[in-house]
């Protein structure tokens, strides 16, 4: 118990560490990638941080130049839908805000993810457990209206957060192919649906 408690120590100090120490980064990846195999869907490249995750997890916050840039890159990554259309079905959008599963070795396809959007969101009237790591979505599109500029802003969240905020803790669900484009557009009009239960009590 004793090893576990300082390897999981170890652990947790080490994302402020790799900032600044890239050999020490480089050693520990080391050591990842004896101990771990990739086994179906899910592969190692997971437990590494990407460019812009290691500038956020830091003992400092990046600099607002180092945000912006990381911003504009990121706002490049969103594929917006080819036939223009952005609404689904809210009933199939509310499932896929439900569900938390997918992404795990044992799921035969990446294509039948959940959104575990409850984790950290208030969505539903009629739900009454919800995360608050994010805001509440409650009445989203009853009170934000569904302009072109709001569905494509709403749009390109889902699809990576980190265009809007480099160092948010919303997945880049587009992005790292989390969800496809069709599970975005059923998520899309569970937000904006006026029939759906997060605009209508």
């Amino acid at each position: 118990m004793k090893k576990i408690t300082m390897a999981m120590g170890l652990i947790c100090a080490l994302p402020a560490a790799w900032a600044a120490n890239d050999a020490l980064y480089a050693d520990f990846k080391a050591m990842m990638d004896s101990s771990f195999q990739s086994n179906g869907i899910a592969g190692k490249h997971r437990m590494y941080q990407l460019d812009f995750q290691k500038a956020c997890s830091g003992e400092k916050d990046p600099s607002k130049k180092e945000m912006q840039a990381i911003e504009a890159a990121q706002l490049k990554t969103i594929r917006y839908p080819a036939d223009g259309k952005y609404l689904g079905d809210w009933k199939e959008g509310e499932k896929i805000a439900i569900s938390g599963r997918g992404l795990t070795w044992t799921d035969k396809t990446r294509f039948n993810n959940g959104g575990g959007c409850y984790n950290c969101h208030q969505l539903s009237h009629k739900e009454i457990a919800y995360g608050t790591i994010g805001p509440s979505l409650q009445d989203y599109g009853k009170v934000r209206g569904s302009t072109d500029e709001i569905i494509k802003y709403t749009w390109g969240k889902i699809y990576n957060a980190k265009a809007y905020n480099a160092c948010s803790n919303m997945p880049r669900n587009g992005d790292a192919e989390i969800l496809t484009e069709q599970q975005m557009k059923h998520l899309m009009a569970f937000l904006f649906d006026p029939a759906s239960p997060v605009n209508k009590k």
